[in-house]
């Protein structure tokens, strides 16, 4: 039975709580949240500012919401070309990368907001 979209107000966000709920079914998905919730940690525990916490969950979202594309966009792919083809391929490692440099970014950004704060603890 295809899949038919209501039209009633406020089932929006009922849809896309769905739909992060369904990310929990990918790997990768639930690494990054783990990760999230070790940075979360230690962003409690070495006390990091109001502007530092800022960054930290847009870095947070950034990731997670590309993660999402990413998942969205391969079963996209692997729906409309199910035979392997370069063209899918490429178009699921092209959305692949996206979700790399965005977590290389974080990281980056988490070492500049973190290394500090530990090297005081440790020095």
């Amino acid at each position: 039975m295809p899949y038919k979209e209501q039209n009633k107000k406020g089932i929006g966000l009922k849809y896309a709580i769905n739909g992060i709920l369904l990310g929990y079914k990918e790997k990768n998905f639930i690494i990054h949240n783990l990760v999230s919730i070790c940075v979360i940690i230690f962003g409690i525990i070495l006390n990091i500012s109001l502007i530092e916490w800022c960054i930290i969950i847009i870095c947070i979202g950034v990731v997670l919401t590309a993660e999402l594309i990413n998942t969205t966009i391969e079963n996209i792919v692997n729906e409309l070309s199910p035979q392997q083809s370069i063209f899918a391929k490429n178009t699921k490692d092209i959305a692949a990368g996206a979700v790399l440099i965005a977590a290389i970014a974080a990281a980056i950004i988490g070492s500049i907001i973190y290394i500090p704060k530990l090297y005081m603890i440790f020095l």
